[in-house]
């Protein structure tokens, strides 16, 4: 039972030595991440390009005849072939005749590189989307893929069609999609939390000096005889 409560007053020691620390570097620990977060903000706002997006959405059926009804078996398997769809949208054959109709300053895997292709929800439906400096430019060329794409996906699938559901539009009011000032504001001052409190850790790990009665009975097992009290300059020097 004693050796319970002691090892209690430890944790509630060692609980006071930390909370002492923080409080201790309070100012600094702020300020260290206020600045970083400040940063990161104005970092981002300057250095790092924004990015748009233009998207549009496409419907993937099974059945390439809409003259007879469509069970929930067919739908199904049109959900399934959505994600081989995907792939097709974005193969050669597709997104170099986009460049060839364009005449598109750009190869083959930077145009795929800037193009998404996801499924709505689980759905039959899939998401389009295109991404770039240039908002116009994203638009322009994703209303051309979705122009030639479905008559060539559905020549090399035949298994169905492929029709347009929602044309090219620009995404988020032609805001920037990235980079999020304020996701990366957070970021920063994460990081700057992280670093400051790590580095006033180590220094007081590293800090063999004592600092009150408690450190010097723990550490030299002898007892305390008396204590020299700090003094004030000027008041030695009035005295």
């Amino acid at each position: 039972m004693e050796e319970k409560m002691e090892q209690q007053s430890e944790k509630e020691l060692d609980l006071r030595i930390v909370f002492g620390v923080l409080r201790k570097n309070l100012i600094l620990i702020i300020i260290v991440t206020v600045l970083f977060g400040i940063g990161s903000y104005l970092y981002s706002s300057f250095f790092i390009a924004k990015q748009y997006a233009a998207s549009a959405m496409i419907i993937v059926n099974n059945k390439s005849s809409d003259k007879t009804a469509v069970n929930t078996t067919e739908i199904t398997a049109a959900q399934d072939l959505a994600e081989v769809y995907s792939i097709m949208i974005k193969s050669d054959t597709v997104l170099q005749k986009v460049i060839d109709n364009l005449e598109l300053n750009m190869t083959y895997e930077q145009l795929n590189s800037r193009i998404s292709v996801s499924s709505v929800n689980s759905t039959q439906i899939l998401q389009i989307t295109m991404t770039h400096t240039n908002a116009d430019f994203a638009y322009k060329v994703l209303d051309e893929l979705v122009k030639v794409a479905p008559s060539i996906v559905g020549d090399m699938a035949e298994a169905g069609s492929v029709n347009v559901v929602s044309n090219a539009k620009i995404s988020n009011s032609g805001r920037p999609v990235s980079p999020s000032l304020r996701r990366n504001a957070v970021l920063g001052a994460g990081v700057g939390l992280v670093l400051v409190l790590l580095l006033i850790f180590l220094k007081e790990m590293f800090n063999n000096t004592f600092k009150t009665e408690d450190d010097i009975l723990n550490t030299l097992n002898v007892p305390l005889i008396g204590i020299v009290p700090e003094v004030d300059g000027k008041e030695f020097n009035q005295s």
